[in-house]
């Protein structure tokens, strides 16, 4: 089933507002063809039939004589709304009493209580958004600092669908002339530069690997960056959290083996959110407890997009922290070696165990820095924040598209394939039906992440199944 086989030409009616939050004013939004006529069959002011679009009006909600609440009513004749549909917005005093005898009394007078994100729905079927700025509404409702509120708007205002929309456009234009060669078979015509498409297929492919592979960045950004802090007992990992924190959040002592278990806490930093992990202390234990956390502390670090391995110069050998760095090395992952404790050491200063570090790790490629520091003082944390903060930004380039959606991921790593087949079929040279073919598998694969390929209707509920009602 397609997008047209669902279109509704009902009026649905929600709570547009968070249902239970506390503030002074609810709003209650209708859209469909009747939104004005029922909204005007309940609302005693002036004849909103006649109003010019967006516009505000006063007056009152009644059910027969009796008012029920005071309001201001916007209206948004379709198709200039944010469903392209007449679109009605009622801004009530926020008691549950009197939005649910508004809800009910619209419903009476015609309308249908709204599906999860049918609004956004309608907006997408009746052209007002394409379908991956659809899925960015829900990204920016749910945007809890400024770097996953840039991502989410900027895949609003379409910037990954103008990039996907240039693509399609050559691609387009290749397919057209390679199916024009097709018509004229019997004699021999090429329409289509041979090295001129191959070359473009490379910059296709490479483009579509940025995204495919930024989808790393955005989903990180998006549900906060994994932090693993990584060391021996009483390497100050705890010490650390706290400071980072600006809290006792973990024990500190100097008993070995305090943390058991690893501890988690989100912090925003310049717009990016983290998501701290304090870790048992790596050591070989005997006992039972320290040993499970020390296998969750590895766990972690399996998971975690950035690993902060504190050491100093007093509790450890260069040997065991190039050791154990090494182990937990990993493609894609971000290791920032701590170099703590510089406070006692007198401040930090190169010899031979600074220099080995740095040449079997950082230069070995196992680590990407060094920062020293004392995890006490917040002013000498504050140049290990500002290293996490650009590193994880600079993970995509100023001007790259951002992916944070694992549906756009599958279908681009799809289209990938088949411009790999194209690719491929150029060299051993398949003909030219073949070939237009993959072109046309690669259009439908890039075209599902917009919606310009009719999209399933299953994959349609789940999309808009994950909106808030009212959205």
């Amino acid at each position: 089933m397609t997008t047209s086989d669902i279109i509704s030409s009902d009026t649905i009616v929600a709570l547009a507002t968070s249902p239970g939050a506390n503030g002074a004013i609810a709003v209650i939004r209708l859209s469909g063809a009747d939104a004005i006529a029922i909204a005007n069959s309940v609302f005693k002011g002036k004849d909103l039939s006649k109003q010019e679009t967006h516009t505000l009006h006063f007056g009152t909600i009644r059910d027969g004589d009796v008012i029920i609440d005071e309001v201001v009513i916007s209206l948004f004749i379709g198709p200039n709304s944010y469903t392209k549909e007449h679109v009605v917005e009622i801004s009530t005093h926020n008691s549950n009493y009197i939005i649910e005898r508004i809800l009910s009394l619209l419903i009476r007078h015609g309308a249908r209580a709204a599906k999860a994100g049918e609004f956004t729905l309608r907006a997408y079927l009746n052209g007002g958004l394409d379908l991956s700025q659809a899925e960015a509404v829900a990204d920016l409702i749910a945007s809890e600092n400024k770097a996953s509120h840039e991502i989410a708007m900027n895949q609003l205002r379409g910037g990954i669908s103008s990039e996907l929309q240039r693509m399609r456009e050559q691609l387009i234009n290749f397919t057209a002339l390679l199916e024009l060669e097709l018509d004229f078979g019997e004699e021999d015509v090429e329409f289509a530069d041979r090295s001129e498409f191959l070359a473009l297929i490379g910059t296709l492919k490479e483009h579509v690997t940025q995204l495919i592979n930024s989808f790393e960045y955005g989903n990180a950004i998006k549900n906060g960056v994994p932090v693993a802090i990584i060391g021996k007992p009483n390497a100050g990992k705890s010490t650390l959290l706290n400071t980072l924190l600006n809290e006792e959040r973990a024990i500190v002592s100097d008993i070995a083996g305090t943390t058991r278990d690893t501890i988690e806490e989100m912090m925003t930093i310049d717009g990016v959110t983290f998501r701290f992990i304090d870790t048992a202390g790596l050591r070989e234990t005997l006992d039972t407890i320290e040993a499970i956390g020390v296998a969750r502390a590895k766990e972690k670090v399996a998971a975690a997009k950035v690993l902060l391995y504190l050491y100093d110069s007093l509790n450890n050998t260069a040997e065991e922290v190039i050791e154990q760095v090494k182990a937990f090395h990993r493609e894609g992952l971000i290791t920032i070696l701590v170099r703590n404790k510089i406070d006692l050491e007198g401040g930090y200063f190169a010899n031979d165990f600074d220099y080995q570090i740095k040449a079997e790790l950082i230069g070995g490629g196992y680590a990407d820095e060094i920062v020293a520091l004392s995890a006490k003082d917040p002013a000498s944390v504050a140049r290990l924040t500002s290293s996490l903060v650009e590193r994880i930004r600079g993970l995509v380039s100023d001007n790259q598209q951002v992916i944070t959606n694992i549906r756009h991921v599958e279908a681009l790593k799809l289209a990938f394939q088949s411009m790999e087949d194209v690719d491929r079929g150029f060299q051993i040279g398949l003909s030219g039906d073949l070939l237009a073919s993959h072109l046309r598998d690669a259009l439908r694969h890039i075209g599902t992440i917009t919606g310009q390929i009719d999209v399933d209707r299953d994959i349609l509920g789940t999309i808009f199944g994950k909106f808030c009602i009212g959205k």
